[in-house]
């Protein structure tokens, strides 16, 4: 089952996209947003820092773990299979944001295609945090690219993993601890202590998956070109998981990423990494096939494994059957056998 709702939740994606009034992140990010304003109160004075290291966890705490508590528990207290399968696949495809990753890549290609550069630094701003006001086109074409290996990652492939090893608690604490992460977990004077926690949260639940979608990109691109640079540059990014997936990414590619960029009007020597030539337009298409395929590489062998594990289960039944049959077995003894079978099935139908 949780094959099907994760290639149901991809094809809702694929249909839908994300919610045009309202999106539950947005809501989310309008209480973060309260939440931060109410107890971060020590962010300008360095003897609170443990005070505002604790509030910070706080936050996280009450923002992450109650929702993934009280959403799947109102989802149980309905009680029903067919709405909570509903729910989960309802929820999985607003977490993921395959869609929404090549809406907004596409948006900084068309006027790039345009030559119209003032509006091509408008819709990146949309998806990176450096300023972008001077950057010229190859900057441009650098940071979109960057983005669509990184948030791959994030907001595609990491919510999958997750889905897929906890279910629907999981992915809940993976998604809203990522966007506190992307609002908190900044080394300024105002995140420096309170969204310490965030950004730390997020590097652990981001750390597996991420070696995943590494991999993923090097098998689906150059691979050669992919483990070298994953393996000599990856250290060289402050991101423990983004340097894998943009590294990897890059090399996968065969394009050069990184570099000097401006945040806050404040210079910052990015290291460079990738290999081969500056990205021309095209790139940012190719940077968005590659996460296309790596998609579809994950629903494949998500589905695989499980098909898998079904057959396997319903072979045990079918043995413990036939070693009854043959050895005697008396119909009261085959008849529990065949109910623990189905109990085994059911757990692989549930836990799956």
């Amino acid at each position: 089952m949780t094959a099907f709702i994760v290639v149901i939740s991809v094809l809702l994606d694929g249909l839908l996209g994300e919610p045009k009034r309202f999106h539950p992140l947005v809501g989310f990010g309008f209480i973060a947003t309260i939440c931060e304003a109410t107890f971060n109160r020590f962010a300008s004075s360095d003897k609170h820092k443990l005070i505002s290291f604790l509030l910070g966890v706080f936050c996280w705490v009450l923002l992450v773990f109650v929702p993934a508590l009280v959403i799947p528990l109102l989802i149980a207290i309905l009680n029903s299979p067919v709405l909570s399968i509903i729910f989960d696949m309802v929820i999985l495809a607003i977490a993921i944001g395959h869609t929404s990753l090549k809406q907004h890549a596409f948006a900084v290609l068309h006027p790039l295609l345009r030559g119209d550069l003032s509006d091509a630094r408008k819709h990146v701003a949309n998806i990176v945090s450096r300023d972008t006001d001077q950057l010229n086109e190859v900057g441009v074409r650098q940071a979109t690219i960057e983005s669509v290996l990184e948030n791959g990652s994030d907001a595609i492939f990491a919510p999958l993993f997750w889905y897929v090893i906890g279910g629907l608690p999981a992915v809940i604490i993976y998604r809203l601890a990522n966007t506190l992460d992307a609002m908190w977990g900044y080394k300024t004077q105002r995140f420096n202590y309170f969204g310490r926690f965030s950004a730390r949260m997020d590097d652990i639940l981001n750390w597996f998956p991420s070696r995943l979608v590494g991999l993923s990109y090097a098998v689906l691109g150059h691979a050669r070109s992919s483990l070298m640079c994953w393996s000599q540059q990856a250290k060289l990014i402050d991101s423990p998981s983004g340097g894998v997936v943009m590294s990897a990414g890059a090399g996968a590619l065969q394009v050069r990423l990184g570099g000097a960029c401006s945040y806050h009007g404040k210079i910052k020597n990015k290291p460079e990494f990738g290999c081969g030539s500056l990205p021309e337009n095209n790139d940012i298409n190719r940077s968005v096939r590659l996460v296309t395929r790596t998609l579809f590489l994950w629903c494949i062998v998500i589905s695989a494994v499980f098909i898998i594990i079904l057959v396997s289960d319903s072979n045990l039944v079918s043995k413990t059957l036939s070693a009854n049959v043959i050895s005697g077995g008396s119909a009261l003894d085959i008849k529990g056998e065949f109910a623990r079978g189905k109990s085994s099935l059911a757990e692989a139908h549930w836990n799956g």
